[in-house]
């Protein structure tokens, strides 16, 4: 299903928000700039990503449990005030590697 804005069918795309709201759709999105997009109680449960850009993104009360994650960059993220139960990194508890270094220092 393709959604074009009558204001912007049939000529090249401008820099206007586009909204959608109240809505129910599966939507393919492929080799697009969605830069600066806003998302707010939305459900995106069983979406997937792939070769996506998140970068400098921020994410607050979201729930991302048995999210699954492979070839991701996490360079410089910093995770703050989260629930961590059962979190695994390359198979490890996180909490036990907390527990581990804060017992060191």
């Amino acid at each position: 299903m393709l959604f074009l804005r009558p204001e912007i069918a049939g000529r090249h795309p401008t820099l206007h928000p586009m909204k959608i709201a109240n809505a129910r759709e599966t939507l393919f999105v492929s080799n697009a700039d969605l830069s600066q997009s806003q998302f707010q109680d939305v459900n995106l449960q069983a979406a997937q990503f792939t070769d996506v850009n998140l970068a400098r993104g921020k994410f607050t009360d979201v729930n991302l449990s048995e999210a699954e994650f492979s070839d991701v960059n996490l360079a410089a993220v910093e995770i703050n005030d989260c629930d961590i139960s059962g979190l695994k990194i390359d198979g490890i508890l996180v909490s036990d590697l907390l527990k581990a270094y804060r017992g060191k220092t």
